[in-house]
């Protein structure tokens, strides 16, 4: 008895359950073959070139593709494994050459250009118009333009980048994987609060060992790197983590990503200048609002020229504490987190552990749907009915709109846990696409690395954990909540990719907010609300260490930007070097010389912010001055700073002209739409408490 390939199912949600990695290539073939002979009917010496057959049978392809490799992907993050990870990779391998000639089909393009060429053209919905826009532009950003041998050669460093990128993060998992330190003594983990205790003791007893066992996982390297008394424990830690994936390092050389890194930089080049840009700093910039290199090196320079100085006193200030108050002559790389809460203890009286009980996970979550509810008029919701997911820890949510309607969905997977990429990120599962008489509606992947419950409580988050948990919702409301009915601009997908941030840090905001507080920070135990004393305090420390925090940031970010403008062929990526360069303009922290920070630097070599780090920064920007117009009406209102604003008439309007509208028009007409004006860059500054 034949049974149907699961990736291939018509479900309205994937079948987690029944998708093996042997699916995963006979799936996509098919697909692949389908799509060809789709591309074809489009392409026909005979085909109409109209909107409709062009651009939405276009769509539907594309569409297709991606409902089956969406839960595949996703699978590759979060639960990975030998057979899946192969898999994974030929059919990546598949696509990636499908999609790379799909960008050089003359054919296609002619179609798509015959659309823009027609007289009803002007006269098409803005969307539209912005549809076939974007697919010329990608188009000639895929080498279309092209000759021989330029064309093919295009096309090999395309397939060859995408296998180099997926290397990059693999090997990042597996050294994150590969090393652990186990615990004996409890006496090794003095300092580290209970709740951290708790979740190294998980961490053992899933390897049936006694004791604790120290991991590379986030939850297991912050608790080591802020709380632990024992230097040398947190040395070793800190040795491991950041060399992590290189030369150096307990594994040197078993995940070393060092040629990989030169590899990529090499043909990131080439492609870019096969393209006619001068490097490949210039040709990201194509898709983003920046209008050159030269904007956005001075953008950074510009914040770094005032946030230093601040940086350098902060630096001071923690040096002389630990002096004397720690008997650290010396702050070392693995001492800074550990002697910034001390110090962030002794000024403010802030006790970290203290505050995470009243950050429960479960109640974090029903606060952040009671935030949302109140500024977009929606509910999010559990799933009224059971859906098929790949971890019993997940849960399904569903949003619905003021009138009870349906809109969009939402898996939730929170907890750290092995085979699971590190960090927090939300991806598409489904897109919004209206297809004739039927509707698609926009699901998304919202994944984190919370400590798991331990101990016989849940799982406390930290304040920076409950931030993260809002900005990622944020991206997420981005996707959920377009009404552009077109996939390829709506929710993420086309937008700016240095304005993609800009919902996500938005909602950030609202984790410092007394009116957005009260619904969720409730002690865990007691359920009493978060008392105006921490409250306080929290505010008095919010911006402890933020000029330091900053230069951190733009470290990352002129490091990622240098490193794509200044390649040179004939000197190679000079990796340390540039970093070291970054450094000296940005940075107040020098760490050891070992330190292999970029070998592990996911988001520029295995994810989509090559050339790009600084977007966080720009679209803080747009964040910052979009939750002043929050605050200033709240003002108006009477409530005074600090007050009600999570108010629901300016969040409709946030939703009406940014959320909604996806990249159906620039991102800063959809700023100036909600603001009545362009961005203000000293918001940026004010929000750090850098400026009044």
């Amino acid at each position: 008895m034949s049974t149907v390939n699961p990736l291939l199912s018509d479900a309205p949600l994937p079948v987690f359950s029944k998708i093996r990695a042997a699916d995963v290539v006979p799936a996509i073939d098919a697909i692949l073959a389908d799509s060809q002979a789709g591309i074809d009917a489009i392409t026909g010496s005979a085909a109409p070139r109209g909107f409709d057959h062009v651009m939405l049978d276009s769509e539907r392809l594309d569409q297709r593709l991606a409902r089956a490799w969406a839960p595949v992907s996703h699978l590759h993050a979060v639960a990975d494994s030998k057979e899946l990870r192969a898999a994974y990779d030929e059919a990546l391998d598949k696509i990636t050459d499908f999609e790379t000639a799909l960008g050089q089909n003359r054919g296609l393009y002619a179609a798509v250009q015959a659309v823009a060429d027609a007289p009803d053209f002007s006269s098409r919905t803005r969307p539209q118009r912005a549809l076939v826009e974007h697919a010329l532009r990608d188009f000639r950003l895929s080498g279309v333009a092209l000759d021989e041998p330029a064309r093919s050669r295009f096309r090999v460093i395309a397939n060859e980048l995408a296998k180099l990128t997926t290397a990059f993060s693999n090997a990042v998992l597996d050294a994150s994987d590969a090393w652990h330190e186990h615990i004996e003594d409890e006496r090794d983990l003095a300092g580290i609060p209970v709740s951290g205790r708790a979740v190294l003791r998980e961490y053992a007893a899933e390897r049936d060992l006694a004791g604790w066992l120290v991991t590379l996982k986030q939850p297991s390297v912050q608790a080591v790197l802020t709380y632990a008394d024992n230097r040398s424990l947190r040395e070793r830690v800190y040795w491991a983590y950041q060399t992590r994936a290189s030369e150096q390092g307990p594994d040197a050389g078993k995940f070393d990503n060092s040629g990989r890194i030169e590899k990529i930089m090499a043909l990131r080049h080439e492609a870019a200048q096969l393209l006619g840009f001068a490097n490949a700093a210039e040709e990201s910039l194509a898709t983003k609002m920046a209008g050159s290199t030269s904007e956005v090196l001075s953008f950074l320079r510009d914040l770094v020229a005032r946030a230093k100085p601040v940086a350098q006193r902060e630096l001071e200030e923690l040096r002389e504490f630990a002096r004397n108050e720690l008997g650290l002559q010396t702050l070392e790389a693995w001492d800074v987190g550990y002697a910034s809460e001390k110090l962030r203890l002794a000024r403010y009286a802030l006790d970290e552990e203290q505050l995470k009980a009243y950050f429960p996970l479960p109640s974090v979550l029903n606060g952040l749907f009671g935030v949302v509810g109140k500024l977009y008029g929606v509910t999010v919701e559990p799933s009224r009915e059971r859906v098929d997911v790949w971890h019993p820890d997940v849960r399904y949510c569903e949003v619905r709109d003021a009138d009870g309607q349906l809109i969009a969905g939402v898996y939730l997977d929170l907890y750290a846990r092995s085979g699971k990429r590190g960090g927090a990120w939300m991806d598409v599962c489904r897109a919004r696409f209206r297809d004739g008489d039927s509707m698609q509606l926009p699901v998304a992947f919202l994944t984190c690395n919370f400590a798991p419950p331990a101990g016989g409580h849940p799982s406390l988050l930290t304040h920076d954990d409950v931030q993260t948990m809002f900005h990622e919702f944020g991206h997420g409301l981005h996707h959920m909540l377009t009404r552009i009915d077109v996939p390829s601009i709506g929710g993420i997908d086309g937008v700016e990719w240095d304005a993609v941030e800009l919902p996500s840090q938005f909602m950030e905001n609202f984790c410092w907010n007394r009116q957005a507080l009260d619904l969720f920070a409730k002690h865990w135990s007691s359920g009493a609300r978060l008392p105006d004393e921490l409250f306080d305090k929290m505010l008095a420390a919010r911006h402890f260490q933020a000029g330091m925090f900053l230069c951190r940031q733009l470290e990352f970010g002129l490091f990622d930007f240098l490193l794509h403008v200044d390649y040179d062929p004939a000197r190679g990526a000079r990796v340390m070097q540039t970093l070291e360069a970054a450094r000296h303009e940005a940075a107040v922290l020098h760490p050891p010389a070992w330190q292999r920070f970029p070998h592990a630097f996911t988001h520029i070599f295995g994810g989509g912010y090559a050339a790009g780090y600084y977007s966080y920064l720009w679209a803080e920007v747009l964040s910052a001055d979009v939750f002043s117009a929050f605050e200033e009406q709240a003002c108006q209102n009477g409530a005074g700073a600090g007050g009600e604003v999570v108010d629901a008439a300016t969040g409709a309007r946030f939703r009406d002209e940014v959320l909604a509208v996806g990249a159906s028009r620039p991102a800063l007409e959809s700023f100036i739409a909600f603001r009545g004006r362009a961005p203000q860059p000293d918001a940026l500054l004010r929000s750090y408490g850098l400026a009044t």
